[in-house]
């Protein structure tokens, strides 16, 4: 009897102790990072308060804080790489308030290549695209003057002969929401389905795809949006021009979509 109590003791305890863990072995790990651009002084927790080399600092003190999303893979041939994304104060909305910090790989230790402000992607999946190299794709978003701007993207990276690492999104679905901005969605009459909203990204069923969760106006409710038309929303700061119609929230069509990440093709999951 006693035996069985400890063995069920055992588990519950060893999670205890990672729990314990885990925060020590992050924080060292964050610093570890931290430490290839920032003095030990100006260390503290995930955080730096004075970054050396920091990209349009124009002479002020910027601070970087490393967040929990980083991602690691060869997304370059002859690179092992680490993602690590980044909050800052001195990058403005227009950069979604920070970018990615890029390190390169050699067995326990990472070298520090860069910053890359706005570069952040969220939710990202490291997939193989090859036998020498891996895929990043990721959900990324901006919003401005209400408009809320969201897609799947493979972050692509590049390097040219004697020249920094670059990363730039390789656009694979968009999506577009305006209801902040006019109170409704609103789509053109003369034109194929419009997606106004992206979230819940993971893999997918099969090899080379992901899959996403999708708010969009298909051929049906573009049709009954500019015909008979759906009940107007309260407030409206919107007015439609020449074909267009508004689709009130609420009334899209809700789907899973797969993206076949080699055609670049995406379509409902059933």
């Amino acid at each position: 009897m006693r035996k069985s109590k400890i063995a069920l003791l055992a588990p519950a305890l060893c999670a205890a102790i990672l729990l314990i863990a885990s925060p020590a072995r992050a924080q060292d790990k964050d610093r570890a990072l931290l430490s290839t651009f920032c003095a030990a002084a100006n260390i503290k927790g995930s955080a730096c308060t004075r970054a050396t080399s920091y990209p349009h600092g124009e002479g002020r003190a910027c601070d970087v804080k490393l967040t929990e999303e980083r991602y690691a893979g060869r997304f370059l041939a002859d690179h092992a790489l680490l993602v690590v994304n980044y909050e800052s104060e001195c990058e403005p909305h227009a950069t979604d308030f920070g970018g990615v910090a890029l390190f390169e790989q050699g067995g326990k230790t990472a070298r520090f290549i860069r910053f890359l402000p706005g570069a952040q992607g969220h939710d990202c999946i490291v997939t193989p695209k090859d036998e020498r190299q891996d895929a990043l794709i990721c959900a990324v978003g901006h919003m401005g003057q209400g408009i809320l701007e969201s897609a799947v993207a493979r972050l692509a990276f590049s390097q040219k002969s004697g020249k920094r690492i670059e990363i730039a999104p390789d656009f694979l679905m968009r999506a577009e929401d305006a209801v902040s901005a006019y109170g409704s969605n609103v789509v053109m009459c003369n034109e194929g389905p419009k997606y106004f909203g992206l979230s819940n990204l993971a893999a997918g069923p099969r090899q080379n795809t992901v899959a996403v969760d999708v708010d969009y106006a298909d051929d049906e409710t573009i049709r009954t949006a500019c015909g008979e038309g759906f009940p107007k929303p309260k407030e409206l700061y919107h007015d439609l021009l020449p074909g267009e119609a508004f689709v009130p929230e609420g009334y899209e069509k809700k789907k899973r979509f797969i993206i076949d990440l080699v055609t670049g093709k995406a379509a409902p999951s059933d």
